[in-house]
């Protein structure tokens, strides 16, 4: 299991338009926390242009089903996005041992 981290780039009025879509989101993101799949996640704060989500997966399809579901990527309010595959090293959880 590797460690990806998910690169969310949200539109201007980000904000205001998250609202009637925020229940699914989450809704999502802790199904697939319960999956032990999403580790953490959250906006990037001021400003607010963005978010970034902690994966644990064999590859990173997982990641890629998580955003083909969640409203927030299919309804616009994200612009862009994109995942990169994390080599953890150190701290709880770190997936590659360094002697």
């Amino acid at each position: 299991m590797k460690h990806f981290l998910l690169f969310y780039d949200f539109v201007p009025d980000y904000l205001e338009r998250r609202a009637p879509l925020r229940a699914e989101h989450l809704r999502l993101a802790r199904e697939f926390q319960a999956r032990g799949q999403l580790v953490l996640g959250g906006a990037l704060a001021d400003p607010v242009d963005g978010a970034v989500i902690v994966f644990v997966a064999g590859d990173r399809s997982v990641v890629e089903r998580f955003v083909e579901q969640d409203p927030y990527a299919r309804n616009g309010l994200v612009t862009a996005w994109r995942v990169r595959e994390w080599t953890t090293v150190v701290g709880e959880g770190a997936r590659t041992h360094v002697p």
